[in-house]
């Protein structure tokens, strides 16, 4: 009953639209939208004078980061679904997100971002050709590890060569989401069982950074992220595969039918 439970909430679209209503609500009453980038500084517009301050140069962070919070939940909820068009919005929200957390001061995204993409790519491509979730093995720890020994070595660089924010606790909780990330994208390229263990101590700490940066978008999508990966965890652990599932339905009509 808890398993069915669990399936049913990682499945339901209701809880897609819950998600996605909650970050544009949370954006529009806080005036989120009303945030742009403008000269190296973060200012907010008035709706009538918007498209003269985009035409004048400024950066529109406050739509674009809504709507690629938006965006990027609805994502993330697709992978969950075991359904690779989650890997495949995941491209252009990687693009995106990485545009407004340079703007928000974090200027090794200039290069850490790429890489990112580059592992979504490769998780659409492993997916196409059908991956079963696995248990975790060796290769599990070993990618989780390289993938923050990694992000602290190309944040620190990026900090150096590009500039931003470079505060202690800024710079560690950068690294350490972004290492995470690696690890976590790997993982769920591979679907290892336990991937969204990773993706929920990731969400946590991306919650504290958009917390300090002040994205109020991401503050709202990270706090029902966490929310949304304990429940994957527990159904990729106990129900496994969809599409195994799927067959083995299947198979059982034919029998009926029969």
């Amino acid at each position: 009953m808890f398993k069915k439970l669990v399936r049913s909430v990682v499945f339901s679209r209701y809880i897609d639209v819950f998600g996605a209503v909650l970050v544009l609500v949370t954006c529009l009453l806080r005036n989120f939208h009303l945030t742009f980038y403008d000269d190296g500084q973060i200012i907010s517009v008035p709706l009538g004078e918007q498209w003269s301050t985009m035409l004048a140069g400024a950066f529109p962070l406050g739509w674009l980061s809504t709507i690629g919070a938006i965006f990027s939940l609805l994502s993330t909820r697709l992978v969950g679904k075991q359904n690779n068009t989650g890997n495949w919005i995941g491209l252009a929200t990687t693009i995106n997100s990485g545009a407004v957390d340079y703007f928000l001061g974090n200027h090794s995204a200039i290069i850490t971002y790429p890489l990112t993409f580059f592992i979504h790519t490769f998780a659409v491509v492993k997916w196409t050709k059908g991956v079963k979730i696995r248990k975790i093995d060796f290769w599990y720890y070993i990618i989780n590890i390289i993938g923050i020994i990694i992000a602290y070595l190309l944040v620190w660089f990026g900090m150096k060569i590009f500039g931003g924010r470079t505060d202690f606790w800024f710079f560690h909780i950068i690294a350490i989401t972004f290492g995470l990330s690696l690890g976590a994208n790997f993982c769920t390229a591979f679907k290892y069982e336990t991937t969204y263990l990773g993706w929920t101590v990731y969400n946590i700490i991306q919650l504290i950074k958009a917390t300090l940066q002040l994205n109020v978008a991401n503050i709202a999508k990270y706090a029902f992220y966490i929310f949304n990966a304990v429940v994957t965890l527990g159904d990729w652990i106990w129900n496994r595969d969809v599409f195994k599932k799927l067959i083995v339905e299947s198979g059982e009509r034919r029998v009926i039918n029969n």
